[in-house]
C-alpha cells in the first residue's frame, strides 16, 4: 500500500466542480483521486482513515500570473514596501545599511530593491536618482517599482549604462527627465533594460536555492501550481525549476518565455518534452509586454490619465506581436500578452481574434493578462473566441492610492470588473502577478480573495461593490478556473481523476465575514496525496 492511500471524511469539502461542490469525504489512491462524495455513500474501501475533525478543505490555490525566480530573488533583496519602507527617507536609510555592509565586506556589488509605489511614500512622489544619491554615490543602486514596468537607478548606474541627456529613448520606453533635460533615474518600460547587462546576476546555486525557499512559502500559503510569466532577463528559468525540483521544489510550473529576448534568436525552440504537461515543469508558450501599469502611468488607455495628456504606452511592437503569433501557431503553444489599458487590450484582441484557434485544446489558444479596462467590444470577441483573460483582484486592493490619483474615483470603480465579465460568460481566473504589486507578502491568495468578494482596497475605500463576487465563485476562479487556462492536468479541482492537490484551513471561509479573509491560513497543504506543509 502507498504511503498516499488514505480515506479523508468528516470535512466541508468545497471541490470547485459545480456538478458536485460540496463532498464531507473522499479516497485518495497513488495521489489521485478515487472516490469523492457523502460518507454514507462511500464504497467500502481499507485503506488508512483521517479525521478531517470538519475542517474547511479547497483545492490547492493555481495562481496562473506570477514571477517566482523573480519573487525568489527579490526576497533576498531591499523591499521598499510597508511595514519597514514608509517613506523615500526610510528607503534612503535601507540603503545606506546595505552600503555599509558592502563596504564592510569589501564587496564592488549593486544594490538592489524592489516594490516601490510612490503612493504609499510618506512624501507621495516617485523615486529619483537624487534620492538613491543620498543613500550612496559608492555603489550602483537600482529599485523596481512595484508593477515591474518601471526601474529607477542611482547616478551611478546611470554613469555605468552610458545614460544622460543625450541618450535616446528606446522603443517602448521613456527616459524620465527634468526639466533641463537630465535623466531622473526613472526609466519606464523599455527603458528600464537599459541597464540590465550591467548588473550582475545571480550564479545559478542562488537561484535554485531562492526558488526552494519559495517553494517552501507557496506551500505554506496553499499554492500548488503557478505560472511562471517570464523573467525581465533572457536566463531559461526551466533549467533552474527543473534543478529545484530536485531539490524538494513542489509546485507544477506552467512556464511563459519572454518573446523580447528571444524573437530574434534563431535557435531558440520549445521542445515536444517541454511542453509536455504531464511534466512537473513544461512551457505553455509566449509572453508579449503590450503596456505598461496603471500604478506607473504607462497602461496603454484610451483616454488620458487624470489632470495629463498622457494615455500610457503602447510597448509591443508590431513585429514582436507578429512573430510572436507565428512562433505559436508553428509550434503549437499558447500566447500570453500583458495589457492593462482599454488600447492595449483592444489592439491584442483584435489582432488574435481574425486566427482561428491553433491550440484546439481545452485552454484558449491566447490569454490576455490583467485586464484592466476593457472595451465592450474587446469583451465580445474574447467570449467569442474563447480568449482567456487572466486577471489579479489584489491589484486595487494594495494599489488604491496610485488609481485614485491616476484614474480618478469613478474610473477606479470600474477597473477589473469581474461580476460583468462572468455574467457575459468570458474566460476567466485569478492570479496575483507577485511580486509586482503593493504588497509586502504579494502571492498571499487570501488578500487576493478579499480584493475580490469585497471590492474594497486595504484602506476601506470602496473599489465599485457592483463588481463584487461570492466566495465560491472566487475559489473556482482560482482554482479550476487557473488550472484549465493555464494548461495544468488533472488539476484545480477535486473529482475524481484528478490530483490530490488539496488545502486544509484554520476556518471556514465560506462562513466568515468577507472582510475577515485576509486572516485565514492554511494548515495544511497536500500535493498528490502527500502532505508537503503543516502548520505547527
Amino acid at each position: 500500500m502507498e504511503e498516499n492511500n488514505f480515506i479523508y471524511e468528516n470535512g466541508k469539502i468545497f471541490t470547485s466542480d459545480e456538478d458536485n461542490l460540496y463532498a464531507d469525504s473522499m479516497i485518495v489512491e497513488n495521489g489521485y483521486i478515487k472516490w469523492i462524495g457523502k460518507k454514507e455513500e462511500r464504497p467500502t474501501c481499507d485503506f488508512p482513515v483521517i479525521d478531517l475533525n470538519n475542517a474547511c478543505v479547497l483545492p490547492g490555490f493555481v495562481d496562473a500570473h506570477m514571477h517566482p525566480v523573480m519573487l525568489a530573488d527579490f526576497s533576498k533583496e531591499i523591499s521598499a514596501l510597508p511595514p519597514k519602507v514608509n517613506s523615500i527617507k526610510d528607503l534612503i536609510a535601507e540603503i545606506k545599511i546595505k552600503a555599509q555592509e558592502l563596504k564592510k565586506d569589501n564587496k564592488n556589488e549593486w544594490i538592489l530593491g524592489w516594490g516601490y509605489d510612490e503612493g504609499k511614500f510618506a512624501e507621495k512622489r516617485s523615486i529619483t536618482r537624487w534620492d538613491l544619491d543620498e543613500g550612496t554615490e559608492d555603489f550602483p543602486v537600482a529599485i523596481i517599482r512595484t508593477c515591474g514596468h518601471i526601474r529607477c537607478v542611482n547616478s551611478k548606474a546611470l554613469a555605468l549604462a552610458g545614460i544622460d541627456k543625450n541618450t535616446k529613448d528606446p522603443e517602448g520606453g521613456q527616459i524620465e527627465r527634468d526639466e533641463c533635460g537630465e535623466p531622473t533615474g526613472v526609466l519606464k518600460e523599455n527603458a528600464r533594460n537599459l541597464v540590465l547587462p550591467y548588473i550582475p546576476e545571480l550564479n545559478e546555486a542562488e537561484k535554485v536555492q531562492n526558488l526552494v525557499d519559495l517553494g517552501d512559502l507557496l506551500t505554506s500559503q496553499g499554492i500548488v501550481a503557478v505560472c511562471d510569466m517570464g523573467n525581465l532577463d533572457k536566463s531559461d528559468n526551466y533549467t533552474y525549476y527543473k534543478k529545484a525540483i530536485n531539490k524538494g521544489f513542489k509546485q507544477e510550473v506552467s512556464m511563459y518565455y519572454m518573446w523580447d529576448f528571444f524573437m530574434h534568436d534563431k535557435d531558440f525552440a520549445i521542445s515536444e518534452e517541454k511542453q509536455n504537461n504531464d511534466n512537473q515543469v513544461f512551457v505553455a508558450g509566449l509572453k508579449l509586454i503590450g503596456d505598461g501599469s496603471v500604478s506607473g502611468k504607462t497602461a496603454w488607455m484610451d483616454k488620458p490619465y487624470l489632470n495629463s495628456d498622457s494615455c500610457g504606452i503602447s510597448v509591443c511592437s508590431d513585429e514582436q506581436l507578429e512573430t510572436a503569433i507565428d512562433f505559436c501557431k508553428q509550434n503549437k503553444c499558447q500566447l500570453s500578452v500583458h495589457a492593462m489599458g482599454t488600447n492595449a487590450i483592444k489592439r491584442v484582441v483584435d489582432r488574435v481574434y481574425a486566427e482561428k484557434d491553433w491550440l484546439n485544446q481545452d485552454r484558449p489558444y491566447v490569454r490576455v493578462e490583467h485586464i484592466t479596462l476593457p472595451s465592450q467590444d474587446s469583451i465580445d470577441k474574447a467570449v467569442e473566441k474563447n480568449i482567456g483573460f487572466v486577471t489579479q483582484p489584489i491589484f486595487l486592493y494594495a494599489e488604491i492610492e496610485s488609481y485614485l490619483q491616476n484614474l480618478g474615483e469613478d474610473t477606479m470603480q470600474k477597473c477589473y470588473p469581474i461580476k460583468s465579465l462572468l455574467e457575459q460568460k468570458v474566460n476567466l481566473c485569478f492570479s496575483t502577478d507577485a511580486p509586482a504589486t503593493s504588497w509586502a507578502v504579494p502571492s498571499d491568495p487570501f488578500v487576493c480573495i478579499k480584493g475580490a468578494v469585497t471590492r474594497k482596497a486595504y484602506d476601506g475605500t470602496d473599489c465599485g461593490d457592483s463588481q463584487i463576487i461570492d466566495m465560491q465563485t472566487a475559489i473556482i476562479l482560482y482554482t479550476k478556473k487557473s488550472a484549465q487556462i493555464a494548461g495544468f492536468k488533472n488539476l484545480g479541482q477535486l473529482k475524481v481523476g484528478y490530483k490530490a492537490n488539496f488545502v486544509v484551513l484554520d476556518r471556514d471561509i465560506f462562513a466568515i465575514n468577507p472582510e475577515d479573509v485576509d486572516k485565514v491560513k492554511v494548515n495544511k497543504t497536500y500535493i498528490q496525496g502527500n502532505c508537503v506543509f503543516a502548520k505547527i
